[in-house]
C-alpha cells in the first residue's frame, strides 16, 4: 500500500509540500513537530510514497466530545505535491483516513480551508463536505 506512516526521515519532502501550501518557514522546527505527532496517542501523520517519493502527506487528529457518543476527527494538513495532483492520490488518503476515523469511533471529520484554495474546495467538495459558516479564531501572538 503507498500510505504509510510518516517517519522523520520523510521530513524534507514534508517541507517541501508545506511549502506548496503557503507555508515557506518550517524548516527550524518540522523535526520537532512531526516527532511530536508521531508520539501523540490522539494524532495521526501518513505519506503517499510512490517509487520511493513521497507524493503527499496528512495530518489528522481525534478529538472527544463530551455532548454526544462519537468524537471527532480534524484534518489539520493535507497536501499532494503540485506534479501528482488529479491523479486519485488524495482521493485514497482521505478515504483511508475516514476509514480510520470510523474505526476510532468518529462521527464526523472537519477541517479548515482557506478561501483562497478554491481547488482544494471542489476536492473536498467532491469527498462529499459540506461548508459550515462560522469558523472562529482567537490569535495568541503578541
Amino acid at each position: 500500500m503507498p500510505i504509510r506512516k510518516a517517519t522523520l526521515a520523510d521530513s524534507s519532502k514534508i517541507q517541501d509540500l508545506l511549502a506548496q501550501m503557503g507555508y515557506p518557514d518550517t524548516g527550524n522546527f518540522i523535526l520537532k513537530k512531526i516527532e511530536i505527532l508521531l508520539s501523540h496517542p490522539d494524532a495521526v501523520l501518513f505519506v503517499y510514497e510512490e517509487a520511493n517519493e513521497v507524493l503527499a502527506f496528512i495530518s489528522m487528529h481525534f478529538i472527544p466530545q463530551l455532548a454526544l457518543d462519537g468524537d471527532f476527527a480534524r484534518i489539520s494538513y493535507f497536501s499532494v505535491d503540485e506534479t501528482a495532483r488529479s491523479k486519485g492520490i488524495g482521493k485514497e488518503m482521505e478515504a483511508y483516513c475516514v476509514a480510520l476515523a470510523r474505526e476510532r469511533n468518529c462521527d464526523r471529520i472537519e477541517l479548515h480551508s482557506h478561501s483562497r484554495r478554491t481547488e482544494a474546495h471542489r476536492f473536498y467538495d467532491r469527498q462529499g463536505y459540506t461548508e459550515v459558516p462560522k469558523y472562529l479564531v482567537k490569535s495568541l501572538k503578541s
